[in-house]
């Protein structure tokens, strides 16, 4: 078969559930869309963070829609492990090279997937240097629906849902975590504007003493762990509630909010 034009194809942003690193799974069918899933099915060409994930991912919607190509068949590259660690956002990496590389292979793909761990790729996941090559080399971009954890948990938090912004992970330094908390404070009592960040599961629960430790007693502060799971928990209250209750569950991936 001829080889398709990079305008012919297109790169479509493939939602994954947000339930990656969790004992318990929901039913892929609960959390995405029977369109997405469709979609994710017919694609046999594949950019993803983690090539083991993508494949878990795969099986899951191959027990709902049959793979147009078998598991075994599917081609799938990995961004590079510094673009894990550092992220991709900065035009840092060019990813061209590597989306060329897949075109190159793509005989007759009318679609290359991107897809990372949890939820929707190149936000609070890598990806966007791909998507950025993808507009760069005239590919039309298609992102499905499907779960974000951050804007769940935003919507469920109480906190102001009109100005916000995503910081990512804070500092693991204890002093320079510290001074980062006492900053987004600041900058939450000045404009209104919701502060929200992560943390790897196993340092929950130190990021949470020192969030206690550390934020005024009148500061709100909103945890979601487990988003989308049946025992789902989401709580807010001020620090100084927070200070009395005993501590809640952190080893579940989790998004923490902080404002007024």
């Amino acid at each position: 078969m001829n080889k398709p034009s990079a305008s012919s194809v297109k790169l479509v942003l493939v939602p994954t559930p947000i339930d990656f690193g969790c004992t318990a799974q929901s039913p892929i069918t609960d959390v995405l869309p029977l369109a997405t899933l469709q979609a994710a099915s017919q694609i046999s060409h594949w950019i993803c963070e983690n090539a083991k994930s993508c494949r878990a991912f795969l099986k899951r919607v191959g027990e709902v829609q049959a793979l147009a190509v078998p598991l075994q068949q599917q081609h799938i590259v990995e961004l590079p492990r510094e673009v894990h660690k550092k992220g991709d956002h900065n035009g840092a990496f060019d990813a061209r090279p590597l989306l060329q590389s897949v075109l190159a292979v793509a005989s007759d793909a009318a679609a290359i997937g991107l897809v990372s761990e949890a939820g929707m790729p190149a936000v609070a996941d890598p990806g966007s240097s791909v998507v950025r090559a993808a507009h760069g080399m005239g590919l039309s971009v298609q992102p499905l629906v499907g779960p974000s954890s951050l804007l769940l948990a935003l919507a469920a938090s109480g906190l102001n849902g009109q100005n916000f912004a995503f910081v990512g992970y804070l500092p693991i330094d204890a002093a320079q975590r510290a001074q980062r908390l006492r900053d987004l404070e600041a900058l939450a009592r000045k404009t209104g504007q919701t502060q929200s960040f992560i943390e790897v599961p196993h340092r929950n629960a130190q990021l949470w003493q020192a969030i206690l430790a550390t934020l005024s007693p009148s500061t709100m502060l909103s945890i979601a762990s487990g988003l989308s799971l049946h025992d789902a928990q989401i709580a807010s209250a001020t620090v100084a509630q927070w200070r009395q209750r005993p501590p809640p569950e952190t080893g579940l991936p989790s998004v923490i909010s902080l404002g007024l």
